[in-house]
Parts: C-alpha cells; sequence; structure tokens
C-alpha cells in the first residue's frame, strides 16, 4: 500500500515535488546538470537552519544530564529496589531542572518527515497526474531515484554508481568517526547500560541507511551529517561538558 495515494499526503508529496523542480530551474543556470542535487543540498541546508534552535536545546539538554550524572546516580543507587520509584523521581528531577531526558532526539526526529518526503519524490515515477521529471536528474550519471542496493539487486551498478555512493557512505561513516572521537557524550546513569553502546553505534547507522535510500536521501544523510557534526562542536564550546 502506497501511504502517498491518502488524498492529504498526495498533495503534499505534489507540493513538494513542484518546489523541487522550481528550485532546480532556477539553479540550473548557475549548476547545469547538477542543480536537482545542488538544489537538495539547499534543502538540506534550509531546514538544518531552521532547526538550528533545536540543536541549541539538544546541547543544552546534554550540559544538564552530564551535570546531573551524580545526582542521578544517587537516585539510582537509594531506588535501586524500587523501579517506578525511581522514574518517578528522576523524572521529577529533569523537571525541577526544566529539561527533559528526550531532547538528543529532537534534531532526529525533526528531520524525519524530510527525509521520508525526499525518499518519497524520488521513488515515485508520476506524481500529481504527471511524469516526475526529477527522476531524469543525475549526479555524474547515476540518477538521484536509484539506490545502491536497488542497483545491486537489478543488475545496474557499474563503476560511477559504485564511486558516488562510495564517496557518501565514507563521507557519512567519516563524520561519524570523527563525532565519536572528538564530542564524548553525556552519560546518563539513570539509562540502561545497553545504551552506552548503542550511542556509539548510531552515528554510524547513517551510513547503513544510505545503502537502502535514493541518491537524492543519501545526499541529504551526508550534508546533514557533517553539518550536525560542525554545530555540536561549536555548542559544545558554548555548552561545554563538566569534567
Amino acid at each position: 500500500m502506497d501511504l502517498f495515494a491518502f488524498p492529504p499526503l498526495a498533495l503534499l508529496l505534489d507540493l513538494t515535488t513542484r518546489a523541487l523542480l522550481a528550485l532546480t530551474s532556477f539553479l540550473e543556470p548557475l549548476t547545469g546538470g547538477l542543480a536537482a542535487a545542488v538544489a537538495v543540498v539547499v534543502v538540506t541546508l534550509a531546514v538544518r537552519i531552521l532547526l538550528v534552535p533545536v540543536g541549541v536545546s539538544q546541547a543544552r539538554a546534554e550540559q544538564t544530564r552530564a551535570r546531573l550524572a551524580p545526582r542521578l546516580r544517587t537516585l539510582q543507587k537509594r531506588w535501586a529496589t524500587n523501579p517506578e520509584r525511581l522514574q518517578r523521581e528522576t523524572m521529577q528531577l529533569y523537571r525541577d531542572e526544566g529539561a527533559s531526558p528526550f531532547a538528543g532526539c529532537l534534531p532526529v526526529l525533526a528531520q524525519a518527515p524530510v527525509v521520508g518526503l525526499l525518499y518519497a519524490v524520488f521513488l515515485h515515477p508520476r506524481v500529481g497526474g504527471h511524469v516526475n521529471a526529477l527522476l531524469e536528474d543525475d549526479v555524474f550519471g547515476v540518477p538521484l531515484g536509484r539506490s545502491l542496493v536497488g542497483a545491486l539487486s537489478t543488475g545496474m551498478t557499474d563503476a560511477t554508481t559504485l564511486a558516488v555512493f562510495g564517496v557518501l557512505i565514507a563521507a557519512i561513516a567519516g563524520v561519524a568517526e570523527l563525532t565519536r572521537r572528538l564530542l564524548r557524550p553525556a552519560v546518563d546513569p539513570s539509562a540502561p547500560a545497553w545504551t552506552t553502546g548503542m550511542v556509539g553505534i548510531l552515528p554510524f547507522l547513517t551510513a547503513g541507511v544510505a545503502l537502502f535510500v535514493p541518491l537524492a536521501a543519501g545526499l541529504y544523510l551526508t550534508v546533514t551529517t557533517a553539518w550536525t557534526l560542525g554545530q555540536r562542536l561549536l555548542l559544545r564550546r558554548r555548552y561545554p561538558l563538566p569534567r
């Protein structure tokens, strides 16, 4: 079942496609055949600029979690045999500090609809009853609607496809490694132990996602992960973690 056959979502898909086509046409005199790819990058940057306040909120919440870590450990020891009371006391502590343990998820959740729309735009050959002209655009000969896994499964893989996706995936993985090395996450003693390992793995999952999504969505993921690293490095200076 195609969710974008539902009228409100179909309208949203049509509007998004028209907006991308208009932006592509505007950029074409400057960027030539890469206009659609540059349009995706421009959209990504616009979304990230709009989400800067969310990033600031995330940095402040991370600083708060690190500052509260000793008090959270005390609560954990005191109410170790009473999980319900521990949860209540933990949430009360966050409320008293005007923070949320879930603030770190906001940037990812806020971007999810954008990535989903880009994914849908470059998967539909027809949008709003018209041929999707965006599918005719490419990056160095690789269609923006092609995914690496899709190309492999249909035997359409060539050296250019492997090179383009290889560069994107290597860039995402490289940024993930820099993030792991440069940004020590705030430890939340109230979180389950297994989440510590997940925090280290999550940045690399984006590289795995890029294998399956269309090239246009892969471009979005590459730009947004690089932006996230730069933004977090700047905000870490403004909101340093306690040592």
